[in-house]
């Protein structure tokens, strides 16, 4: 095998970091695409397709392999192909599970840049990109808001500049796959060796603007419906390669966007909100009617909007909630470990 600092593999993402945690005997791969019978690779020798070792089948969301992951491959000498080991993230995009909210579902790994994708052909809704930069933010890696369908808005350059006010800290631009205004922009952030993400609801146009990046009709599209609202095009995580290096990784349209332990992700998010708070007089201010609140005095002069202010006790609410979910869960969890351990331990001394 030739060395792991081919250009092919630096494209890719791959790093001098992740040959070191390399396990022996094992290539390295990126996860273009998982599905239930294993997973579709990106190689240095060329696509490959291979099954999960046994590691690998356990419970745990977090622990499986997800498209962007890089992963350890085996080929076996009587033929199979199988992931051994996902190597370490440098981040991870985690909602929580539309089936069971006290559980994480990984949407995609090793992304550098987040693409918050929202169509014009609506006015931007304010908290729902919002609640998608937490999760980009969350993840490790930079959100950067994307408003597609500009062609379909007189007003978009307002809008962007609009929206921008209320995401500090977030690149905000405003692009058209259809006419190509704008779509050149973004190219910096699939530069070689890096990858961007894209989410957002359906018909926000992902794939169309992934199409754009790609020069060519490589995912599927749709149109949206009478109504606005969008139609899944895309139903699966799927990695795809920039021309000249980089990488694309579109997701499935998101309905509903549960937080999963966004600490951090809400404090960068609400970065203006949080330094008010912070220059609240009571250390433990709930920011309603508390003397020498900070939040209520920016509420009042018109410094701080009120939408912003809702939203962030909102995703705050949430978070919290979620948290507590989290921990009765692991309790919960540890509880059943000691009922076990308690009934083999009793099992042994019952032994004649």
């Amino acid at each position: 095998m030739s060395s792991f600092s081919d250009q092919h593999l630096l494209d890719l993402g791959f790093t001098a970091a992740l040959a070191a945690a390399l396990p022996p005997d094992c290539i390295p791969a990126r996860v273009s695409r998982v599905d239930r019978g294993g997973c579709d690779l990106l190689t240095e020798a060329g696509p490959l397709r291979a099954t999960l070792g046994s590691a690998l089948l356990g419970s745990d969301p977090m622990g499986a392999a997800c498209t962007g992951d890089w992963v350890a491959v085996r080929r076996w000498p009587d033929g199979p192909v199988t992931v051994e080991a996902v190597l370490p993230r440098r981040s991870a995009l985690v909602r929580s599970s539309p089936v069971r909210a006290a559980r994480p579902q990984l949407l995609a790994a090793n992304a550098d840049f987040v693409l918050v994708c929202h169509g014009l052909s609506q006015a931007p809704r304010l908290n729902r990109i919002e609640r998608f930069i937490a999760l980009a933010w969350e993840s490790g890696a930079q959100p950067v808001v994307v408003l597609t369908k500009a062609d379909l808005a007189t007003d978009a350059e307002q809008l962007r500049e609009e929206t921008e006010r209320n995401v500090p800290g977030v690149p905000v631009h405003a692009v058209s796959a259809t006419t190509g205004h704008g779509v050149e922009e973004l190219r910096e952030y699939v530069a070689p060796g890096l990858t961007a993400a894209l989410i957002g609801p359906s018909g926000a146009g992902k794939s169309t603007l992934a199409n754009a990046l790609l020069g060519a009709e490589v995912l599927a599209t749709g149109e949206i419906r009478d109504d606005g609202k969008g139609r899944h095009t895309t139903v699966t995580r799927e990695l795809a390669l920039v021309p000249g290096g980089g990488v694309l990784l579109d997701t499935p349209g998101l309905r509903g966007v549960g937080l999963w332990l966004v600490d951090e992700g809400l404090e960068k998010t609400f970065a203006d909100v949080e330094e008010l708070a912070a220059q609240c007089r009571f250390h433990d201010c709930g920011h309603d009617t508390e003397p020498g609140c900070e939040v209520q005095q920016a509420l009042a002069d018109g410094v701080l909007p009120w939408r912003r202010f809702e939203s962030w006790r909102k995703l705050q609410r949430e978070a919290r909630w979620v948290a507590v979910r989290h921990d009765a869960r692991l309790r919960a969890e540890a509880r059943k470990d000691l009922v076990r351990f308690s009934k083999a331990v009793r099992s042994q001394r019952n032994r004649p």
